[in-house]
């Protein structure tokens, strides 16, 4: 099993969305880097952590699990969706998503400044100078010292 942190701003989708659902689809990646680890990483039953960003007070707000391998991104292909690509060709999709289960919301928001004062998470990707990714990969360790601090 693997571990990552998944990040999504509050106004768009947030835990509570994803909770209401139960499982729902992650889509508009548009960064190689992250349709990478959909493909070739991320399995079912690997776990997450959902991640508020964008708003006052970024952090962990929730756990989920991949619920499906990656399968193409059909809003790639919509030209009256946000994240549309007219260089993704359905035949060859350039963009992948996969679907999530919410497991639980963390007891509480465990934030981006929380997780800079351990120094036990000073390597960890998310605090990382210059690393914007939305799907970052974690260790087992970081992992468990996250659900730790709840």
């Amino acid at each position: 099993m693997q571990f990552w942190l998944m990040k999504s701003e509050p106004e768009t989708y947030s835990i509570d969305d994803l909770k209401e659902f139960q499982a729902d689809h992650w889509d508009g990646i548009r960064n190689y880097q992250v349709r990478n680890f959909f493909r070739d990483q991320m399995k079912i039953g690997d776990k997450a952590f959902f991640y508020h960003s964008n708003c006052k007070e970024p952090g962990i707000v929730g756990l989920m699990e991949i619920a499906s391998e990656a399968y193409p991104d059909h809003t790639a292909f919509d030209s009256d969706e946000k994240y549309f690509d007219a260089k993704s060709d359905p035949e060859n999709p350039r963009w992948l998503m996969l679907d999530v289960k919410y497991i639980r919301h963390t007891k509480r928001n465990i934030t981006l400044s929380e997780l800079r004062e351990h120094n036990s998470l000073k390597e960890m990707r998310l605090l990382q100078k210059g690393n914007r990714l939305s799907v970052i990969p974690m260790t087992k360790r970081e992992w468990d010292y996250i659900l730790g601090l709840e």
